[in-house]
């Protein structure tokens, strides 16, 4: 189990692993050899620059994008290259930065097709334990998507993946196109509570600070490839810090924690 070497306390046991994957769009490969596992109850916060490779990233690991080398385990099965319906089937969720709601669909219609694996019977019992997650929801079921402020859309967009109950969730930027205000307590509040549930959650994020301070393990991605990871207090007191997020020319060479 991997331990970090500043504190000792391990981290949870890997249920979603991504192991030396590279994946692209056909050409060059836009992530390279990148490995790092997210437990159960452990939110893992991947940062760094735009175009670093962070949504090319879960895009491979969901089945959208082939992985070329590399594998994908969950939960100790080789799951490389599954279709991401097979994926989700297996308790894999994936919300996407855009395209992630059906706007002319009622809250409650996108949440019954979220459930689209689910028994009829069993729909409206998951919709109560989404609106459990996301109270808000609950007073929203007739509204129309399209009529949602942008905090609402982000937590319908997940809502819909809850309603697999999947035990691992893949965030592609979540807080996009919100304003501070709403973005601090989506990640500390909703994001953290889902942790919280026992899910493993794989966070990319734009917002790399707030994103640290509610995740367990932080992965720095650069030029595609992982240089840096490591507990988030860990990583905020290095002073090479900000260069390595940015990815600057005449930066020290980046290391990986190693395990032990």
């Amino acid at each position: 189990m991997p331990i970090s070497p500043a504190d000792g306390r391990p981290r949870a046991a890997p249920f979603l692993a991504a192991g030396g994957v590279t994946a692209g769009y056909g050409g060059a490969p836009v992530v390279r050899d990148v490995t790092l596992t997210a437990g159960a109850g452990e939110i893992v916060a991947v940062i760094g620059p735009n175009g670093a490779g962070k949504s090319t990233l879960l895009k491979a690991l969901v089945g959208i994008l082939r992985v070329t080398r590399g594998s994908v385990r969950l939960g100790g099965d080789d799951v490389t290259n599954l279709a991401p319906e097979a994926l989700a089937g297996r308790g894999v969720g994936y919300v996407p930065q855009v395209g992630d709601i059906f706007e002319p669909l009622t809250v409650a219609e996108n949440l019954e097709m979220g459930g689209y694996l689910l028994p009829r019977s069993a729909i409206p019992g998951r919709i109560e334990a989404v609106c459990a997650v996301f109270p808000m929801l609950g007073g929203l079921l007739e509204r129309r998507a399209e009529k949602l402020s942008g905090g609402e859309r982000k937590m319908l967009a997940i809502g819909r993946v809850l309603m697999l109950d999947p035990r691992a969730l893949l965030l592609d930027e979540p807080t996009a196109n919100l304003s501070p205000r709403l973005a601090g307590p989506l990640l500390a509040d909703h994001i953290r509570r889902l942790a919280d549930l026992g899910k493993a959650v794989l966070l990319v994020e734009q917002r790399a600070r707030a994103a640290m301070q509610v995740a367990d393990w932080a992965v720095v991605m650069v030029s595609g490839a992982v240089r840096l990871e490591g507990r988030p207090g860990e990583l905020l007191a290095r002073p090479d810090f900000e260069l390595l997020f940015l990815g600057a020319p005449g930066s020290e060479a980046p290391e990986r924690t190693p395990p032990r």
